[in-house]
């Protein structure tokens, strides 16, 4: 039996794939299901598709470009008439020797070859929409999908997206649940005598949170402890800058990251007060399942304005606040932290509607489905 997975490659896309298929391996005992990915080349998935034994291959993908400009208008040319039909054309070959029982698509214009491949070939599809409202591309790949699985709860009186929709959140990899706060001390060499604050800029970094955090770091440090995933690309400048800004007395409480690996960011869940964050599905549903409080900060560039949509029906549920990045003034963030932290029940009232909204049964969810098509 063959499970064939297909998205853009980023960790939005990686992540739930990774989740689904250690479910599907927890409720399948027999070692008798293969698993593949087909996508555009990026440098983030293989390593981690690799690990867990998910066979990759890469396949050329056109991209729409939204933004106006000569250089995007040729680079749209070229990826609607050359690299999307050779993509289809690859897409198509591989599927057709590889014949995957089902494909599973997390969306995005890196899966456009794949799905529409496997509706040419017949092989049964499902995709699962990560953002509250729908990207380009997931509605066009919704009428080749036997079932679209959808992340957030769709409001009374609002358009239904899909034909055929089920809701079961965004798929986190549980292990993300299982962090001991006492093991935070030793592994990020914490002080412990500060409110701890987690501050995440995604897998790609922040550079806006970044700067912000920089501007305002003694400040910061003289109320709390901070763990800082700055992002790789951004990890040099950021170390650089640092030690500028702060005594050495203060730098202790300062704990900068390019990346946290698994390990690390379930114990940074774990022992983190507060969190801030981007506003992708992802990382919205892991916050919630490890229910604590957060600051969200969509990011302002993200297509369809989905991060800001995403953060605000969080926010209204009564699990977060939300930041745009326009009102991101360096002490307005610092207010809003110290805001949360001095109103304890405050907190308490976040952190049990963020349990309320979670859905961490999503992978097993959807891993359930896969299997009954695989049977």
């Amino acid at each position: 039996m063959k499970i064939l997975f297909t998205g853009g490659g980023t960790a939005g896309h990686i992540a739930p794939i990774i989740a689904i298929t250690r479910e599907i391996k927890k409720m399948h005992a027999k070692d008798d299901i293969k698993f593949y990915f087909l996508g555009p080349k990026d440098k983030f998935s293989s390593d981690f598709l690799l690990k867990e034994n998910i066979h990759k291959e890469t396949i050329l993908a056109g991209k729409i470009r939204r933004y106006w400009g000569f250089k995007s208008f040729f680079e749209n040319i070229i990826d609607i008439f050359i690299k999307a039909p050779i993509g289809i054309l690859q897409a198509f070959l591989y599927i057709f020797v590889l014949t995957p029982d089902v494909i599973f698509s997390k969306g995005g214009y890196g899966s456009l070859p794949a799905v529409i491949s496997g509706w040419i070939l017949r092989v049964p599809i499902f995709l699962h929409e990560s953002d509250a409202t729908p990207g380009l591309a997931n509605k066009f790949l919704s009428f080749f999908a036997s079932e679209v699985f959808i992340s957030f709860p769709i409001k009374k009186g609002e358009p239904q997206p899909f034909k055929r929709v089920i809701l079961v959140g965004n798929p986190i990899r549980k292990e993300i649940l299982d962090g001991n706060p006492e093991n935070a001390q030793k592994m990020f060499n914490l002080s412990g005598d500060k409110p701890l604050v987690l501050i995440l800029g995604g897998s790609q970094g922040a550079q806006k949170i970044n700067d912000t955090v920089i501007e305002i770091l003694p400040y910061l440090l003289k109320e709390f402890e901070i763990i800082h995933q700055c992002g790789e690309k951004n990890f040099l400048q950021v170390k650089t800058e640092s030690p500028i800004m702060v005594t050495e007395d203060l730098g202790k409480y300062y704990h900068i990251f390019p990346f946290l690996d698994e390990d690390e960011m379930k114990t940074a869940y774990a022992a983190a007060e507060i969190i801030v964050s981007r506003a992708g599905s992802g990382s919205i549903f892991e916050i919630a399942s490890v229910g604590k409080p957060c600051i969200l900060i969509p990011l302002s560039e993200s297509a369809q304005e989905h991060q800001l949509k995403n953060a605000y029906i969080y926010a209204e549920s009564g699990a977060g606040l939300v930041i745009e990045e326009s009102n991101l003034a360096p002490h307005f963030f610092l207010d809003k932290l110290k805001f949360l932290i001095m109103r304890p029940e405050e907190m308490k009232n976040m952190q049990k509607a963020a349990l309320e909204f979670a859905k961490p049964q999503a992978s097993k969810t959807i891993a359930g489905y896969l299997l009954e098509y695989l049977k």
